[in-house]
């Protein structure tokens, strides 16, 4: 059975930085897209930004564009995101999934585009 890992979270001060992991394990699949959602309390699972591995183009909220970046290997179904001038808003549980929709390049902002997800990873920025 796939899994997907989260790793890299914890807390941090404002204007921090952190790097989250995704690692996958238990199968191999094919996935054509992986992306990061977050979700904070009381609110719901918001997406964050995603990459496509053929076209290599990656996609970003505007809550986190300029500030965080996306990166992977396609070949291990493993993704990164890169957190920078980290703001207390920034304050979620941090998830990663995986997509093997073909059309995802026209939902990647969509949970239903996703078929694999992670349990997530706290991310805390505090003042």
């Amino acid at each position: 059975q796939v899994q997907l890992v989260e790793s890299g979270g914890g807390s941090v001060q404002v204007g921090g930085s952190l790097r989250l992991s995704c690692a996958t394990s238990g199968g191999t699949f094919n996935s054509v897209a992986m992306g990061w959602f977050r979700q904070a309390p009381g609110k719901e699972r918001e997406f964050q930004a995603g990459i496509h591995w053929s076209s290599g183009r990656t996609y970003y909220s505007d809550s986190v564009k300029g500030r965080f970046t996306i990166s992977g290997d396609n070949a291990r179904n493993t993704v990164y995101l890169q957190m920078n001038s980290l703001k207390p808003e920034d304050t979620a549980v941090y998830m990663c999934a995986a997509s093997t929709d073909y059309y995802w390049r026209s939902k990647y902002y969509r949970t239903a585009a996703y078929g694999y997800w992670g349990q997530g990873s706290q991310v805390t920025v505090s003042s």
